[in-house]
């Protein structure tokens, strides 16, 4: 069963900076593409940035030049690093990945969410 590990999330005051990270166990699987989702209170989960395995990336407009997101394919993590941080940017923040194996058809896996809050 792979289960995603997340970490990094905490409290942050604006213009600040924070780093998550996920690993996904498993090491038979490989990622078709990993990334991360934001959900505020109240609000639907949305996607923030997403890294493909040819390294592609896509971000949500409202963090383009703020988000970093990178991945180590091989150990199967992803990383945001979130700079100049505003209060919007508060809500739990969940690590997706699609994952393959030689075995198995891509499957969509979840974290457990992290929380990140920033004040103003």
């Amino acid at each position: 069963q792979v289960q995603l590990v997340e970490s990094g999330g905490g409290l942050v005051q604006a213009g600040g900076s924070l780093m998550l990270s996920c690993t996904a166990s498993g090491s038979r699987y490989s990622a078709n593409y990993m990334g991360w989702y934001r959900q505020a209170p109240g609000k639907q989960r949305d996607l923030v940035a997403r890294i493909f395995d040819d390294g592609t990336t896509y971000y949500e407009d409202s963090v383009k030049g703020r988000f970093t997101i990178s991945g180590d394919n091989a150990k199967n993590t992803v990383y945001l690093q979130m700079n100049s941080l505003k209060p919007e940017d508060t809500g739990v923040y969940y690590c997706n990945m699609l994952l393959a194996s030689a075995s198995s058809l891509p499957r969509n896996y979840w974290g457990q969410g992290t929380q990140v809050t920033v004040s103003s």
